[in-house]
Protein backbone atom coordinates (compact mmCIF):
# COMPACT_ATOMS: atom_id res chain seq x y z
CA UNK A 1 0.00 0.00 0.00
CA UNK A 2 2.93 2.42 1.10
CA UNK A 3 4.32 1.53 -2.29
CA UNK A 4 1.80 2.20 -4.48
CA UNK A 5 1.09 5.54 -2.76
CA UNK A 6 4.45 6.42 -3.25
CA UNK A 7 4.56 5.87 -6.93
CA UNK A 8 1.48 7.95 -7.26
CA UNK A 9 3.32 10.70 -5.88
CA UNK A 10 6.21 10.66 -8.04
CA UNK A 11 4.19 10.31 -10.83
CA UNK A 12 1.93 13.32 -10.16
CA UNK A 13 5.49 15.20 -9.11
CA UNK A 14 7.10 13.94 -12.50
CA UNK A 15 3.75 15.22 -13.98
CA UNK A 16 4.19 18.91 -12.59
CA UNK A 17 8.31 18.87 -13.45
CA UNK A 18 7.40 17.87 -17.28
CA UNK A 19 4.45 20.76 -17.23
CA UNK A 20 6.71 23.46 -14.86
CA UNK A 21 9.86 22.76 -17.66
CA UNK A 22 7.70 23.32 -20.91
CA UNK A 23 6.80 26.39 -18.93
CA UNK A 24 10.14 28.00 -18.30
CA UNK A 25 11.34 26.68 -21.57
CA UNK A 26 8.37 28.84 -23.70
CA UNK A 27 8.91 31.83 -20.99
CA UNK A 28 12.52 31.90 -22.40
CA UNK A 29 11.87 31.87 -26.18
CA UNK A 30 12.28 35.22 -27.59
CA UNK A 31 8.84 36.51 -29.32
CA UNK A 32 8.69 36.01 -32.70
CA UNK A 33 6.68 38.86 -34.82
CA UNK A 34 3.99 37.85 -36.99
CA UNK A 35 5.62 39.79 -39.93
CA UNK A 36 8.87 37.59 -39.54
CA UNK A 37 7.07 34.46 -40.56
CA UNK A 38 5.01 35.90 -42.93
CA UNK A 39 4.96 34.86 -46.61
CA UNK A 40 7.99 37.68 -47.39
CA UNK A 41 10.76 35.24 -45.96
CA UNK A 42 9.29 32.55 -48.35
CA UNK A 43 11.91 33.36 -51.16
CA UNK A 44 11.99 31.48 -54.82
CA UNK A 45 10.57 28.47 -53.08
CA UNK A 46 6.79 28.98 -52.83
CA UNK A 47 4.98 29.34 -56.01
CA UNK A 48 3.03 33.15 -56.19
CA UNK A 49 0.02 32.31 -55.53
CA UNK A 50 0.80 31.37 -51.60
CA UNK A 51 2.88 34.51 -51.75
CA UNK A 52 -0.23 37.13 -51.53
Amino acid sequence: MLARRFTIVCLLMSLFGLFFAILVAEAGRPTRYWAETGSGTCGFTCPDHLRR
